[in-house]
C-alpha cells in the first residue's frame, strides 16, 4: 500500500534588526517566508546579551503574526544573574522553547563570564527552569574549529546531552558524509535525541 511521506519539518534563523529599516525588511521577508510553513523560526542572541532586547522584540513580533519562535541564548560575557533574568523573561512570555550556545569567545581581555562551555548553560538552565523549555544546541559534523580532536568534540557534545539538551542543530557543513558520519557515531555514543542539519544558503 502506498504510505504519505512524514512532511518535511525545517525552520530558519534571523538576527534581530538594529534599525527601523532593518525592521521593516525584516516584516517583509518574514512575510514571504511564512508562505513556506517553517515549523518554528530562531533568533539569534549577541554576545553578551547585546541584542537582548532585540532578540525578545523579533520573537514576540514573529509569535503575534502566528510564527512559533525560539530565541537563542548564548553565555559567553554572561552571568548566572543576567543569564537567570533573560530565562526569567522568556518564561514570562510563554517561551517554551530555547537555542542554548556558547557563543564567541571575547577577543583579548574581555570577560568571558560565568560560563564556559555550553553544557554548563543547558545544565543551569535545567536547574532553575526544570522542563520548561525545550533546549535546542549546537552540533558540529566537521568538528568545532576549537575541538582538540574529533574524539573531543564529540564527547563535548555528550555533555550538552547529558546536562538536558532535547535536540540539536548542526553548525552548516560541506560535506554530506560528514553529518551522517556524525550522527553515526553519536548514536554509537548512545546519543539518540534528533539531530537537525543546519544549512546556509549560499548566494554567491
Amino acid at each position: 500500500p502506498m504510505t504519505t511521506p512524514p512532511p518535511r519539518l525545517f525552520s530558519l534563523e534571523f538576527f534581530p534588526p538594529r534599525t527601523p529599516d532593518g525592521i521593516e525588511k525584516l516584516r517583509a521577508t518574514r512575510r514571504q517566508l511564512a508562505q513556506l510553513k517553517p515549523a518554528f523560526c530562531s533568533v539569534t542572541f549577541g554576545a553578551g546579551g547585546s541584542t537582548r532586547e532585540g532578540t525578545l522584540a523579533t520573537v514576540l513580533e514573529f509569535r503575534t503574526e502566528g510564527m512559533e519562535a525560539a530565541p537563542h541564548i548564548s553565555c559567553v560575557g554572561g552571568s548566572r544573574a543576567s543569564i537567570g533574568e533573560v530565562l526569567a523573561q522568556y518564561k514570562a512570555q510563554g517561551i517554551r522553547h530555547v537555542v542554548a550556545l556558547r557563543g564567541d569567545l571575547p577577543s583579548g581581555s574581555g570577560d568571558a563570564g560565568d560560563f564556559r562551555f555550553a553544557s554548563e548553560l543547558v545544565a543551569f538552565i535545567r536547574r532553575e527552569t526544570g522542563d520548561w523549555f525545550h533546549i535546542d544546541v549546537a552540533a558540529y559534523p566537521e568538528c568545532h574549529p576549537q575541538a582538540r580532536s574529533p574524539q573531543d568534540d564529540l564527547a563535548a557534545f555528550k555533555r550538552k546531552v547529558d546536562a538536558g539538551a532535547d535536540s540539536a542543530i548542526t553548525q552548516y557543513f560541506y560535506n554530506a558524509d560528514c553529518y551522517f558520519h556524525f550522527v553515526d557515531e553519536c548514536t554509537a555514543m548512545g546519543i539518540d535525541i534528533p539531530i537537525v542539519p543546519g544549512i546556509m544558503p549560499i548566494h554567491r
